[in-house]
């Protein structure tokens, strides 16, 4: 394994709040192993050659030249190179953002061969700049990493936004990541307490002092989001909607979306409903 890597530090605030840590430039060669591994700040991933696998928690997703992975923080990963040419690529250590992205996935796979915007020009540019340091250097860098997030946001797949990263313990991302994905099942604080194996009181005030709500709120969140995408674009019932989402009853559901919402399920719907019928 053949990397480069640079580090950059700067006292001068981005508009995004988005800071370069650090910049590598590695070509795999054999001699390195592939462990999964975690970061405290976001990471892009640019695949410059060759072919393989990305490691995202337990799951393999194909990568190529052209490829770019955006990979928020505390989040598992590692690549794998297959075939010839070996698998050479770009990464840049942000910190200060996170990637929230509509499918609230905390990573994103960008096919970007024959795209009109060209991402690799940005990461050589940032990484000519870092070479070199000649006067400004800092300055080109801030805005150059803010013009690639503007770049990233017109061609995402998946809208997202960018989000002030706190550093979550590993602990509550993964939290956020279960209830992300299990909002459906009945889920108490004690079930989360003995996933994270943290202590409940300690779990709640750690995650809420990392994203600004209690887990259970966050949950209740969370199937509120999917209820009024359902609303919106499916014709289930609310009794079928309160089941498919994780609320114990209509009742409850009905509850819980007018304290979020302000109006019940059923005029949501027909709000809904009718914004679609004028477009």
């Amino acid at each position: 394994m053949s990397t480069r890597s640079l580090r950059f530090s700067s006292e001068q605030s981005s508009a995004t709040d988005a800071v370069l840590l650090s910049a590598s430039s590695s070509r795999y060669e054999g001699d390195w192993p592939s462990i999964r591994h975690s970061h405290a700040f976001t990471e892009l991933f640019y695949v410059q050659n060759g072919k393989g696998e990305f490691l995202i928690e337990d799951e393999h997703y194909p990568i190529a030249k052209d490829d770019l992975v955006i990979i928020n923080p505390q989040i598992l990963h590692t690549e794998l190179s297959k075939g010839s040419p070996p698998l050479s690529y770009l990464t840049l250590g942000i910190d200060g953002i996170g990637f929230s992205f509509k499918d609230h996935k905390d990573f994103q796979i960008l096919h970007c061969h024959n795209r009109e915007v060209n991402l690799l020009f940005y990461f050589q540019s940032l990484f000519r700049e870092l070479d070199r340091q000649e006067e400004g250097y800092d300055v080109i860098c801030r805005h150059m990493l803010e013009i690639l997030m503007i770049q990233l946001r017109r061609i995402t797949d998946s809208a997202f936004e960018l989000m002030p990263s706190q550093h979550p313990s590993r602990e509550c991302a993964a939290i956020k990541r279960y209830l992300d994905s299990n909002y459906s099942d009945n889920i108490t604080l004690d079930h989360l307490a003995e996933l994270s194996h943290l202590n409940k009181y300690y779990l709640s005030h750690e995650f809420s002092r990392y994203y600004d709500i209690s887990p259970i709120n966050y949950l209740n969140r969370k199937r509120i989001e999917v209820c009024k995408d359902l609303l919106e674009n499916s014709d289930y019932g609310i009794s079928d909607i309160a089941h498919l989402t994780g609320f114990s009853s209509q009742s409850y559901l009905s509850q819980s979306f007018r304290k979020y919402c302000q109006m019940t399920a059923g005029t949501y719907r027909k709000l809904a409903k009718k914004k679609q019928g004028q477009k």
